[in-house]
């Protein structure tokens, strides 16, 4: 019963996960254009924008398919939405593993 339950366990993790691991190489090269106004380093170089680097993953990929959806509104909200319609779901999983691992 005890090996059932820890197979259970590991099967539900497994389905649970992103079906393939983010490319961060891809996401730094990427996140080129967002440097302007997060940094180089997703330290935001423009007062009131937000710092990207060490950012919640999970969090980034949320927030930037908001935008992209046009969920996101107010503030330079119309900035954001044009730079993520341009982006696959596979990007924007890319830039945020890429920014997630910056320490």
């Amino acid at each position: 019963m005890k090996k059932l339950m820890i197979g259970a366990i590991a099967v539900v993790g497994l389905l649970s996960g992103p079906a393939m691991a983010a490319d961060i190489a891809a996401g730094k090269a990427k996140a080129a254009v967002c440097a302007a106004c997060h940094g180089a380093d997703g330290i935001a170089v423009i007062p009131g924008y937000p710092n990207l680097k060490g950012q919640n993953e999970q969090y980034l990929v949320t927030s930037i398919k908001a935008y992209k959806n046009k969920e996101r509104n107010g503030g330079l909200a119309a900035v954001m939405q044009a730079q993520a319609s341009m982006l696959s779901d596979e990007d924007i999983a890319n830039l945020a593993a890429y920014y997630a691992s910056l320490k």
